[in-house]
């Protein structure tokens, strides 16, 4: 038997020992505790590094589901190589639950790269019944992506299954996407919807809207109209939270026209414009256009405007060159190129030819008090606030676009219409957009162009900041209207294009692709998922032969244009089916039978007024302009001003709102922008006709 002594000398030994093992045994229980669990089904909360950090100290048994929560992050991230590389590395063999969420995340990448038809097959193996509700709501969301914003019952389907998902923000977004969507359906889709009879969901929609359809015009209306149905269908989402369009329009503040403030810049510059502006909005409030107006000629008859010889400088020749800000004239020159002045005085007559109903002008009003306020000599909001301590009940302005851009961070209770559009339109219920723009235009022959049956379109525009504008919404309109590539071909000043005929060079109907970034609803983030647009990756395509082009869109000056035309004709037989338009930049003063003659066949759109509409206003517009058709076009833009201005109430409350104004035929979209189409007429014969 050993000595006490020695026992416990040995125990003493052992007690440390013992310790280390229980604290280490502790640490790596520890350890373990803390190794986060990876749940493919479950929301992606962190960042792609954290993940692919994981995926390096994950053992082979959920090393596939820190890969797939990886991928996932990458593709919110943008990250899409790095992504497409961790799909390389997934294993063959994975489980049900994994092999879902893979469906999803192949879904999200055909969506990245406009591969929408491979999206959509993906997405039709899925069984949305067999998802998490994380998983869900990004099935749904990936369902919207690939309908691209386009109103169809899929559409409305896949909104309604998104909503009971959603909360907060997401919420919301996607009770407004579901009215716009059913907002902007034709009134075919909508007779040819046939629904469930279970998805009372819909029905319900389907009758707000039907409502809103009836009672847009009544504000009270509308009020009582919207609390009855709410009644009637309490459980529908829209009942507990209305989409944003529709609570505005329960707040909705008539626009009294009491008292106008109008705001325009009258110094520097845009004072020119301003004046023109000016005249016309003050010319339609005194019932001076009573005296003018009067029906419009029978087609075939010829209005003359006695053109004059322009010896003042005109808006944009290098004489009186336009700042970028102030221009918002269709046929406002582009500083950006060089310019050529007119080298030719302005002799003969010029023909309009008469289209379409008279244009529409609010009554006159001796009651309506119009203050004109200068944007130019302070700070917008100082000019707003003093307009609202001086009672007024509505604001027409300001022009210049640096103004307009203020307009939302103003917070002025007041009506505002503005007379130009900010960049980036924000849908405000207090405010309405009308502009002149060469953006405007483009979007216009767009449609014309489209409806002509033409599918290959050329672009003709100066080389500069105007082309480019030119160019890029004319694409984007095309596309959205169902067509392919749009080629652009750039030209310099009056100088260069005269060496080219000098040289019998003529021009090539050929062009580089014009690269849209388009508007992608999927971009933005909802239900934690979230699409951005793919990196632009487009290279260049090859050129067009002159034998694929059957359309070329001209922006281009008076003169120019009598170059352009000819130095085509050198490189087109007379055998090709190709047709010509031109913008209103090219209709001017000074236009005589020559020049008529030398546009045999090309179409050309402009306002109304200038286009015959009511030929006694435009001899007296154009006196009072010295032929000055850009003023002119300003001048019809203070009428139509004027006419909006009275009918603030019926643009500001939603769709459907039309008018036959003076600068073309005017409709209000969701967010109380202006479209205007305008009047397409055509040289034949020397004349100018209505095109066809």
């Amino acid at each position: 038997m050993l000595p006490s002594k020695v026992v416990r000398n040995k125990a003493g030994r052992f007690v440390p020992v013992l310790l280390a093992a229980l604290i280490l045994a502790a640490c790596g229980g520890q350890q373990v505790q803390q190794m986060p669990d990876a749940n493919v089904q479950a929301p992606a909360n962190k960042n792609s590094d954290y993940y692919l950090q994981q995926v390096q100290q994950s053992s082979d048994d959920n090393k596939a589901d820190w890969q797939l929560l990886a991928i996932r992050a990458l593709l919110n991230e943008g990250k899409y190589p790095e992504a497409s590389q961790q799909l390389t590395q997934l294993p063959s063999q994975l489980s049900s639950s994994q092999q879902q969420e893979l469906q999803l995340l192949n879904a999200q990448v055909a969506v990245s790269r406009q591969d929408i038809a491979g999206a959509q097959a993906v997405l039709a193996k899925l069984d949305p019944s067999a998802l998490s509700a994380d998983q869900q709501a990004r099935y749904w969301q990936l369902q919207i992506a690939a309908n691209q914003g386009r109103p169809s019952l899929t559409l409305l389907r896949a909104y309604i299954a998104q909503e009971p998902l959603l909360q907060g923000d997401d919420h919301q977004k996607n009770i407004d996407a579901t009215w716009l969507a059913l907002t902007q359906m034709t009134p075919d889709q909508m007779n040819s919807l046939v629904i469930n009879a279970d998805e009372n969901t819909l029905q319900g929609w389907l009758d707000l809207l039907n409502l809103y359809n009836a009672n847009r015009s009544d504000a009270e209306m509308l009020k009582a109209g919207i609390s009855d149905w709410q009644t009637r269908y309490p459980n529908n989402p829209a009942a507990k939270t209305l989409p944003t369009m529709l609570s505005q329009s329960n707040s909705f503040q008539p626009a009294s026209t009491g008292k106008i403030a109008l705001l325009l810049p009258l110094n520097g510059q845009a004072q020119i414009f301003a004046n023109a502006i000016q005249k016309g909005f003050n010319d339609a409030k005194n019932g001076v256009l009573a005296t003018a107006a009067q029906p419009g000629a029978q087609p075939g008859a010829e209005p003359q405007v006695n053109a004059q010889p322009a010896d003042a400088a005109q808006p944009g020749s290098q004489n009186n060159p336009i700042a970028a800000n102030p221009v918002i004239s269709p046929s406002a020159v582009d500083t950006t190129a060089a310019q050529t002045p007119a080298d030719s005085t302005a002799t003969g007559d010029v023909a309009a030819a008469p289209q379409g109903a008279v244009p529409q002008v609010a009554p006159p009003s001796s009651a309506t008090e119009v203050k004109v306020y200068d944007t130019s000599s302070q700070p917008l909001q100082q000019v707003l606030t003093q307009a609202q301590q001086d009672g007024a009940t509505l604001v027409v302005g300001p022009l210049l676009k640096n103004n307009v851009e203020e307009l939302a961070g103003s917070q002025t209770p007041l009506n505002v219409l503005a007379l130009n559009e900010p960049e980036q339109i924000q849908n405000l219920p207090n405010l309405c957009y009308f502009a002149l723009s060469p953006e405007d235009e483009a979007r216009d022959a767009a449609h014309h162009i489209w409806q002509q049956g033409k599918r290959s379109p050329l672009l003709l525009v100066p080389r500069g900041a105007l082309g480019d504008r030119v160019s890029n919404a004319f694409a984007a309109e095309w596309q959205t209207l169902g067509g392919g590539t749009v080629l652009k071909q750039q030209f310099g000043s009056t100088a260069e294009l005269k060496q080219g005929i000098n040289s019998g060079a003529g021009i090539s109907l050929t062009g580089t692709p014009v690269t849209v970034q388009q508007a992608q609803p999927q971009s933005v983030a909802i239900a934690g998922l979230n699409i951005p647009a793919p990196a632009d990756t487009a290279t260049a395509a090859p050129a067009a032969s002159s034998g694929s082009v059957d359309a070329t869109y001209i922006v281009a000056t008076q003169n120019e244009l009598q170059l352009i035309k000819p130095m085509i004709a050198m490189r087109v037989s007379s055998r090709d089916n190709l047709a010509l338009y031109a913008s209103s930049r090219s209709f001017q003063a000074g236009a005589g039978p020559d020049y008529r003659l030398e546009m045999e066949g090309l179409q050309f759109s402009d306002v109304p007024l200038l286009s015959g509409a009511n030929p006694a206003l435009m001899q007296q517009a154009a006196k009072a302009f010295n032929n000055d058709y850009s003023l002119v076009r300003l001048y019809a833009m203070g009428i139509d001003a004027w006419t909006l201005a009275n009918h603030f109430n019926d643009m500001r409350q939603g769709t459907g709102f039309q008018l036959d104004g003076n600068t073309g035929k005017l409709s209000a979209s969701q967010d109380c922008v202006i479209n205007r189409k305008l009047t397409w007429s055509q040289y034949r014969q020397g004349q100018i006709v209505p095109a066809t």
